[in-house]
């Protein structure tokens, strides 16, 4: 893989699994790798990206209301427990549930939780949606729908809606060369499995019309493509209610 492919209209024709997903993957390993993601979440301001449209969000919260908000494909828990430490500044009662598919991964988020009383995690997988609609008032997942088919990334896209009943914010990766190049050299000392993963997450991500199509399929009308720093894009918005 010597170059990233977006010279040619739409994503790459074939999406292969990453490393981190494969369930013979060595756990500290994995472990190593979601460590190393964490960190760049932070370094890059990744993770303030989700809390950037929630702080937007909050404006229209009634003092002491509970707000619930579900995140797809969790990974280690990082950007709920973010949310949660945002929000016990705030003074905001919200409260998350965690949805993660791989059970190693899913029992790491749990040790990070360390007990949280607002933090719920749940292994399931997000394609054959273990919860109910409508019990959450928002939806969010971020570097998630790059794993998926297209018509996959829809199918979340609409089950986010059903979930939700105020908004969603989907955050993930843009897809160009430069996007490419850079991502080879922020890992370039990392592990092996964070090499790879990285620069396959890049060469399977969106482009700017992509991922509006993307919405505009699974017909969210109420979200806006937002560009964000480091090659990142969010599909964010609220419901007229």
């Amino acid at each position: 893989m010597q170059a990233c492919p977006v010279s040619r209209d739409g994503r790459t024709s074939h999406l292969e699994p990453e490393w981190m997903d494969d369930p013979r993957a060595d756990p500290a390993e994995v472990q190593r790798s979601l460590k190393f993601i964490r960190r760049i979440n932070i370094l890059l301001g990744y993770t303030r990206a989700t809390l950037q449209h929630l702080e937007r969000f909050s404006h229209s919260w009634a003092p002491g209301q509970q707000i619930r908000v579900v995140d797809l494909g969790t990974g280690s828990a990082d950007i709920p427990l973010a949310i949660l430490r945002w929000a016990q500044r705030r003074g905001f009662d919200v409260r998350i549930v965690g949805l993660e598919r791989h059970g190693r991964t899913a029992q790491m988020a749990l040790g990070s939780a360390n007990g949280n009383p607002r933090l719920k995690i749940i292994q399931g997988d997000v394609l054959n949606m273990p919860l109910a609609e409508g019990t959450f008032d928002y939806a969010l997942t971020a570097m998630f729908l790059h794993h998926l088919s297209d018509a996959q990334a829809v199918s979340v896209l609409m089950a986010m809606d059903r979930l939700a009943r105020r908004g969603v914010i989907v955050a993930d990766l843009l897809r160009n060369p430069r996007a490419y190049r850079w991502i080879k050299l922020l890992t370039a000392l990392s592990n092996p499995m964070v090499r790879h993963d990285a620069a396959l997450s890049v060469l399977q991500a969106f482009s700017k019309p992509e991922a509006i199509r993307l919405a505009q399929s699974a017909g969210l009308k109420y979200v806006q493509y937002y560009p964000h720093f480091g090659h990142r894009f969010v599909l964010a918005g609220e419901k007229h209610r």
